[in-house]
């Protein structure tokens, strides 16, 4: 990173780094590692976070330019210190209306921004077996209650609604086959104790224990 806690960014100053020497070090390691087989992780290929980037002021991204160029371009969150929703449908709202104040009302369509978060998503994790809903692929899949008042005459496009309405949470997840969300709710740990937990840890952050 190159703005330091003095400049108003998040890493202690005496980590931070010049951008030509982060540049420099980034073409080095592309050039010894990049690798295109299948599954591998050392590839040449972009997580895009805008809200991160929003909340730290670290500029757009030019995310057309670079699908324009082939580069693989998926969509994330980043961790919990510059995402504090960390909300996957948000961020992918937010990823199209950022790229249309930078770049104009063209720069990206709403299937462009939702194919980020899904099949761009496949490609930069190198996989071939997730990312859409097809034959052989994973069995991983979401649905959303697109009867909610936040959808309310929008039924027309509904891809155009997820994307631009208010973010919704999913009505049923499965991931791999596995029921992660039913009706709304997550069946996969008992929520009330871990938002307990979570919370009391967070007291104890903020206090310094």
């Amino acid at each position: 990173m190159s703005v330091g806690q003095k400049d108003g960014g998040l890493p202690p100053d005496s980590v931070v780094e010049k951008e030509d020497a982060i540049l420099k070090d980034t073409q080095r390691l592309i050039e010894t590692y990049h690798d295109e087989g299948r599954y591998a992780m050392p590839r040449v290929v972009v997580a895009h976070c805008p809200c991160s980037n929003m909340r730290l002021a670290s500029g757009i991204a030019p995310i057309r330019s670079m699908r324009d160029a082939g580069v693989p371009v998926g969509l994330g969150v980043d961790g919990s210190a510059s995402n504090d929703g960390a909300q996957m449908v948000g961020e992918v709202r937010q990823a199209l209306l950022l790229q249309r104040v930078g770049f104009g009302p063209d720069a990206m369509t709403a299937r462009e921004a939702l194919e980020i978060a899904t099949l761009g998503g496949a490609r930069v994790l190198n996989r071939d077996d997730i990312g859409a809903l097809a034959p052989g692929m994973a069995a991983d899949f979401v649905s959303f209650d697109l009867s909610q008042p936040a959808f309310a005459g929008s039924l027309h496009d509904p891809v155009a609604a997820l994307v631009f309405c208010a973010p919704s949470q999913v009505a049923n997840s499965v991931v791999d086959g596995r029921v992660v969300v039913r009706d709304g709710r997550l069946v996969t740990v008992d929520l009330g104790r871990v938002v307990e937990r979570h919370n009391a840890l967070s007291s104890s952050l903020v206090a310094g224990r």
